[in-house]
Parts: structure tokens; sequence; C-alpha cells
């Protein structure tokens, strides 16, 4: 199922899949601080790039939470991986919005500074690091609009959703217009 948004937003996606299986040329891996293979989307990404993508991010040396690192996609379709470090949830008096936002910005710097035309990014923060859904989504949706105005190059950012009840609450809050949406 695929959301494309209208007018402004004609460049952004919201779509239920796989993300290690979309054409883009970066997708966002929802990454730890050490940039191991972990589980949810970080294992689903190590796994089907294969362990080239392990021996690149040991040889980065880690990332900041809200910070993002670029890597080769190994066997992905996608060029490139980007990491981002999201916050894990600590109740939101902790700057996890904050977090969050720069890890999204970040990761759509890094990628449009690589040189990507298109990027997709999961529901970063939101499985084992527990930040609510609806805040993250906010949040995500956001950032995304910022990162088309910041850099026109970029042709299609896709937030891509695990399952259908993601997809749900991306597309109702995705409706709501960018000045009511934060």
């Amino acid at each position: 199922m695929i959301c494309v948004m209208s007018g402004h937003d004609e460049r952004l996606e919201i779509v239920q899949g796989d993300i290690t299986r979309l054409a883009v040329d970066a997708i966002v891996n929802a990454a730890n601080s050490s940039l191991a293979p972990g589980g949810g989307v970080c294992g689903a990404i190590h796994a089907a790039a294969g362990p080239g993508l392990a021996e690149e991010c040991a040889a980065l040396g880690g990332c900041p939470t809200g910070g993002a690192r670029l890597t080769g996609g190994h066997r992905l379709p996608a060029r490139w991986v980007v990491h981002a470090v999201g916050p894990v949830w600590r109740g939101g008096s902790d700057g996890e919005d904050g977090q969050l936002a720069s890890c999204y910005r970040r990761a759509i710097d890094v990628a449009a500074g690589a040189g990507a035309r298109s990027i997709a990014f999961p529901a970063i923060s939101t499985g084992i690091y527990g930040f609510p859904l609806e805040r993250a989504t906010r949040i995500a949706l956001a950032e995304a609009r910022a990162g088309l105005v910041r850099h026109p190059s970029l042709l299609r950012i896709v937030l891509c959703c695990f399952s259908a009840g993601d997809l749900a609450v991306y597309e109702r809050l995705a409706r709501i217009p960018p000045t009511d949406a934060a």
C-alpha cells in the first residue's frame, strides 16, 4: 500500500513493506550507538546486506544518539545505508524529541550529501527503544518535509511502515496540515 502525498508533499510517500527491498538510493537503519547488528529493522538490514555491512560499520567506531553515519549498501538494492541512532524513550523529559528529530535531519543531510535522490526511513526508535508511535510519527513527518525543502535534489522520501497499524497512524497524521502536526 502506498500513500503519496499531494501538493507540497508530493515527493513524500508512506508505504507498508520491507525496507530492505525498496528501490531507493539509500535506506535508513534504526541503528544502535555501536552500529552493531541488532534486532528489529537493524537486524533485517544487516541480514539482507550480508556480513560486509557489519564489517564496514565496525570500522566507523560508532555514532552518538541523534547522529547518522553512511555505509555502502552491500547486497541491498539500495546503494547506501544511513545508520541513524535514535533515542531510547525515557518518558519524554530527557531530550528524546530533539534527539529523534536530529537523527532524521542528519540522515537526510548525509544521504543528500552523498548524492542520494531518494531515501527510505523506518519508524526510528518506535520498536524496542519504546518511543511512542504517534509522537515519533509527527517528528518523522516534520523532518521529512523540512528535508525536502532543504534538499531540492531529493526526489523522494519514503516513510516505510512495518505494520498496517503503523501505516494507519502515519497516513492519518500526514493528512494534518504541517503547522498543526507538531
